[in-house]
């Protein structure tokens, strides 16, 4: 922000106020999360208090920087509504952790740009906080990020989050789906819930804008109420799948398109992911979720992760090995010769 790249320029801010832009607080705000962006700084960030940040690249061979961006999309609305905006900050970080993971990257730096209508500092300094909790528990640092104010874009009660992340891996150990084969197994890492898509369908579902309360509704089925379910962190999967990734051909992050929307991405010519969605059992929000609202079954695996936030794509005979270094990962298919076109079949 620029003391951690944040930094606002004003010869005089009243007029700025008086238009709906409070300089002087957004400077408050950047000082009281300092400390928290410091903490997440590895030893290869060389400064961050210019108009870019520094990070030195150390110890590879051949590196290859991976990058990503990403937003948390209308699961921000319940954040609001809720009044609790911390999840959203570990959202976001965990959602592009895991898409460079794909490519089998390690996080170097990360980030961030919050645009609100009108500037909250304890909103911002909770969404921060979760930002640093994430990049410091996969030792990420964040090196910057731009908080701004713009009124007339965005109400008072809304707020936009994305995020930034570059990670490295080196040439040799690139994972690109490309040795994929027929007769590879498809293994899949549980999801903690929606993680960071469908909530438009799901706000449409149960009303939510329209009828707030409803997130304070306890389920027992959920053994929480709706907004404690819909705020459910994205699960991180770098630190587990870390010492795996020698072991694997092919990783896909289930996000927004399901699984017949990301899985395809890795696969090679010829091939097609056959899913057998009997081989796991589907948390209860999706369950109700689709009840709820008529949904088809095709068009949830077409929208939700329904408790499958990552899958693997393997040799047969490192499934053993992988699910020792993974106990939560099981079989959910295979991988077979392509026949009618269909790159995911679901059965």
């Amino acid at each position: 922000m620029k003391s951690t790249s944040r930094v606002l320029h004003s010869a005089d801010s009243k007029a700025y106020a008086l238009a709906g832009v409070d300089i002087n607080l957004a400077s408050k705000v950047k000082g009281t999360v300092a400390q928290q962006v410091r903490s997440t700084f590895r030893p290869e960030v060389l400064g961050s208090g210019f108009f870019g940040s520094m990070f030195q690249l150390k110890g590879y061979h051949e590196p290859v920087l991976v990058s990503s961006t990403d937003g948390v999309g209308t699961k921000l609305k319940i954040a609001s509504l809720s009044g609790k905006n911390d999840t959203v900050g570990i959202d976001i970080v965990n959602h592009c952790v895991n898409d460079i993971l794909c490519c089998g990257a390690e996080p170097l730096f990360f980030l961030d740009y919050i645009a609100m209508g009108k500037l909250k500092p304890e909103q911002i300094e909770a969404i921060i906080s979760g930002i640093a909790q994430a990049c410091r528990e996969v030792g990420c640092s964040l090196v910057g990020g731009e908080t701004a104010e713009m009124p007339g874009i965005y109400s008072h009660e809304s707020y936009d989050l994305v995020g930034f992340i570059v990670g490295v891996v080196e040439k040799k150990s690139i994972i690109d789906g490309s040795s994929i084969a027929p007769g590879d197994a498809i293994l899949g890492l549980p999801s903690s819930g929606l993680h960071t898509n469908g909530y438009s369908l799901v706000r449409k579902v149960f009303g939510t804008d329209e009828n707030p309360s409803c997130l304070s509704k306890f389920y027992p089925e959920l053994e929480k109420s709706l907004g404690e379910e819909l705020l459910q962190p994205h699960r991180c999967y770098y630190p587990q799948l870390k010492p795996a990734l020698p072991m694997i051909k092919g990783i896909a992050h289930i996000t927004g398109g399901g699984f017949t929307g990301n899985i395809p991405r890795i696969l090679p010519e010829g091939v097609t992911a056959h899913i057998q969605k009997d081989t796991w059992e589907a948390l209860p929000i999706f369950g109700m979720v689709q009840r709820k609202g008529g949904i088809e079954e095709k068009e949830m695996y077409r929208v939700f992760n329904m408790g499958i936030g990552m899958t693997i794509v393997c040799s047969t005979h490192q499934v053993g090995k992988i699910i020792g270094v993974l106990p939560q990962a099981k079989v959910i298919g295979e991988i077979i010769k392509r026949e009618d076109g269909e790159e995911v079949v679901i059965d």
